[in-house]
């Protein structure tokens, strides 16, 4: 992967040097224009070289001075010789920069890989605007692919992320706390309902994306919060809440109560939360020699052997002391009013059916846990849920291909997790449905987008199948690493992703965009609102208005 842009803009089309040497494997040698304030060029500036034929777009990687003599500098003129020090850098003292070309337009504006060079003397500008709307595409065109995202450092221009590339595959969203991935997640979601890009299923364990949510350091007045995704986009959005009554508080109206039955719980589900259960390998064996017997009422009948364990540890074949922890673990489940038993009258009801309707009338889902907030409701909910929901679109894909109607193809849907290394770390990745999902690459046209403060905590694996990387300010050298694992110059980007701001500011890289860049985000505000509004809808009133007046 290219290295990353990092703009800031001056005059518009401003020159600031001319190409002397260089290589297509080194880079190229620019020599810095003595009217260029040599301060104003930083490592990562996004630059243009103008070709014969092409135009190179490419980074400042390194900075240098030289001379033509080295006497010249045992005589350094004083601060007030300016005319001595400006007749140095016509000829003797100048200075250099390294560019590191990463893209290039041919003339009929193709975005291509570099795969030659400009000549010398070619002239090297900063990066205009139109320059930025030829790479990163413009939101404007009628396919609603392109996504405003936000600007290039300190430059008034539109980064666009492209949504069809985005759906293709897993995508991730990083930072420390309090860097606004939420924020950032948010704004990302917004862009995929608002195009119809992906029905999303969001896992939303603090009650952040429904409805309305507190901005980052407010004051708690009327201007501290931000609108959800319900509230901005009613008719394609439900919610699906776990409490009800906490929904209610916040001034919403759940689309559904979310009851989840027992025998829709497997083994699988609880094997993968064995380190917040604390199981030990024989009582999962136990589990397995349960649902063998007792197949989906197995969690059921265990938490009905109060008084009989041992009787009915030799009635399975298992281990007495196996079941009587697995039992004790697994107690704790009975005070979750959310999981219901079949003789509570609601085994009929299957929330997850209810949930492949909305997804197949293109609404998306939001899963609100209201005061339910532990990691181990949170896991053990996605889990389930989402196991479900991949095993009837897996469903769904063999109709398609079967049948290869149009109709039956089932639409795009991204699964949003936060706390995502609790899913995906080297252990659980093996066992939890997140793990198998990420390694499709939506084969079954199921994606995740994963959310989370803790890169390093993934697995390696799973983290070389994300496909676009969203990244905020991180610190941790171990997450750092993580991030940049097989990336082209590795050092620099990480010593960028170390200087960005704590907050508004991302690094982008990947599979739906062209080439890794330093965006400040966009704003989520009144502004963006009006623009995520129903344009279509507003021209019809419009034209009515007109038509009746």
């Amino acid at each position: 992967m290219s290295s990353i842009i990092h703009m800031k803009t001056l005059d518009k089309n401003k020159i600031l040097g001319h190409i002397v040497a260089g290589s297509l494997a080194d880079g190229f040698v620019m020599r810095i224009h003595p009217k260029t304030d040599i301060e104003e060029l930083k490592t990562g500036k996004f630059v243009s070289i103008h070709g014969n034929q092409n135009k190179f777009f490419s980074l400042i990687t390194d900075l240098k001075l030289e001379v033509t003599n080295p006497d010249i500098l045992l005589f350094p003129p004083s601060s007030d010789e300016i005319l001595l020090q400006e007749s140095l850098k016509t000829k003797d003292i100048y200075a250099t920069a390294i560019l590191r070309p990463v893209i290039m337009l041919d003339s009929n504006n193709r975005v291509l890989p570099v795969k030659t060079i400009p000549s010398h003397f070619a002239q090297v500008y900063e990066a205009s605007k139109e320059d930025v709307k030829l790479i990163f595409g413009d939101e404007s065109e009628p396919t609603k692919k392109y996504f405003n995202v936000g600007n290039p450092i300190d430059m008034d221009a539109i980064v666009c992320l492209n949504l069809d590339k985005l759906t293709e595959r897993s995508n991730g969203i990083f930072g420390k706390t309090g860097t606004g991935k939420t924020f950032i997640t948010r704004l990302i979601l917004a862009g995929l309902i608002h195009n119809d890009k992906a029905v999303n299923i969001i896992f939303d364990m603090h009650s952040e994306y429904g409805l309305q949510a507190r901005k980052e350091g407010s004051k708690g007045n009327k201007d501290s919060f931000v609108k959800g995704l319900k509230t901005l986009f009613e008719n394609k959005v439900a919610i699906f809440s776990l409490d009800p009554e906490s929904t209610r508080r916040r001034g919403g109206m759940p689309d559904a109560e979310l009851i989840i039955n027992y025998n829709s719980i497997a083994v699988e589900d609880i094997i993968s939360l064995n380190h917040e259960l604390n199981l030990h390998s024989t009582a999962c064996e136990a589990a397995y020699l349960i649902a063998a017997k007792y197949k989906k009422n197995w969690l059921e009948v265990l938490l009905n052997q109060s008084d009989r364990l041992k009787e009915f540890a030799q009635e399975v074949g298992a281990h007495p002391e196996s079941i009587a922890a697995l039992y004790r673990k697994l107690k704790n489940i009975d005070r979750l009013s959310f999981l219901r038993t079949s003789s509570d009258g609601d085994s009929k009801s299957d929330i997850v059916d209810k949930m492949i309707d909305y997804v197949d009338k293109g609404i998306s889902i939001i899963i609100e846990f209201g005061n339910y907030t532990s990691t181990f409701c949170y896991l053990l909910v996605a889990n389930i849920i989402t196991r479900r929901i991949h095993n009837l679109y897996i469903k769904k894909t063999e109709k398609f291909l079967g049948t290869q109607l149009k109709q039956d193809e089932p639409k795009k849907l991204m699964i949003t997790i936060e706390e995502a290394h609790k899913f995906l770390n080297v252990q659980a990745a093996k066992q939890t449905i997140f793990g198998t999902i990420a390694r499709e690459m939506r084969k079954y046209y199921v994606s995740l987008l994963v959310v989370d403060q803790r890169p390093s905590g993934i697995d390696p694996e799973i983290l070389s199948q994300i496909g676009t990387k969203i990244v905020a300010q991180l610190n941790d050298e171990r997450d750092l690493q993580s991030i940049v694992t097989g990336v082209n110059n590795p050092h620099q980007i990480r010593s960028i992703l170390s200087a960005l701001d704590s907050k508004k500011q991302a690094v982008l890289m990947g599979h739906a965009i062209p080439m890794p860049l330093v965006i400040e985000t966009r704003e989520y505000d009144e502004e963006f609102y009006k623009a995520m509004s129903d344009k279509l809808l507003l021209k019809k009133v419009d034209a009515l208005i007109s038509e009746l007046f």
